[in-house]
């Protein structure tokens, strides 16, 4: 392959020392999927980056690209640095959530720019909302949003299994989604009030997280989880700390 430059806007979802004064940049791009960079001298006092290549910028990025794996940071220009999110410890670590949810899910270079202006704006949220935005209803609603993109988002207008729309009482992830009582062998329950948060967090903005209560919100996690599980192989953190 044949050197050459290359020009992103990107989210730095992870940012890892390597040796004195380097760094490992995991960053999400619109067009290129998920890019592994790194940045040289970057920690040292007097790096041109500052410290703008740490987690959560949105960034103008440009990188060159070798025959090594790890393309080369030439060049950053920050969109946002969502400075309020970082002065919100709860909201960092919402922040962190959502990141590692996109790095795990979409882990290769194929493009999604839909996943990447889902992130965009969901750091965005947290950045004007802090700590009134991070609670599990609205990480929740952002995994199912990413679902959606990737091709998961699971069945709920009828039994995933037969097709019957009523008597809908549990969920499967081997089936993807909702089950009705004759289909339900494997499955967990779902009750009526964690299927309509899953439909109606499908169906709205990041900005119109429907409620729910606590019970059912621990219903659509393991619904997420066994999706995920079952047809990505994939296993996420939490989608809130113990204060969400």
């Amino acid at each position: 392959m044949a050197s050459r430059a290359v020009k992103t806007e990107a989210v730095v979802l992870r940012s890892m020392r390597y040796g004195e004064a380097d760094r490992i940049l995991h960053l999400y791009t619109p067009h290129r999927g998920r890019v592994g960079a790194i940045a040289k001298g970057v920690r040292r006092a007097r790096s041109r980056f500052g410290g703008r290549l740490e987690p959560f910028f949105r960034l103008h990025i440009e990188l060159h690209e070798g025959r090594g794996e790890l393309l080369t940071v030439t060049g950053a220009q920050t969109i946002d640095g969502h400075a309020r999110l970082r002065g919100d410890a709860r909201a960092l670590d919402a922040a962190a959530r959502a990141c590692d949810a996109v790095g795990r899910l979409f882990e290769t270079p194929e493009p999604h720019p839909g996943v990447f202006n889902l992130l965009c704006r969901q750091l965005a949220l947290l950045d004007e909302r802090g700590g009134t935005g991070t609670g599990r209803a609205a990480a929740l609603a952002f995994r199912l949003k990413l679902l959606l993109a990737a091709g998961l988002a699971p069945q709920l207008a009828g039994c995933a299994s037969c097709g019957e729309r009523e008597h809908l009482v549990g969920f499967s992830g081997a089936a993807g989604g909702v089950v009705c009582g004759a289909c339900e062998a494997g499955s967990f329950p779902l009750h009526e009030d964690a299927h309509r948060f899953m439909a109606e967090a499908l169906g709205r903005a990041l900005t119109e997280v429907p409620d729910a209560a606590a019970s059912a919100l621990g219903q659509v996690e393991r619904a997420i989880a066994a999706t995920l599980e079952h047809h990505a192989h994939v296993r996420l953190m939490p989608a809130a700390g113990r204060s969400g």
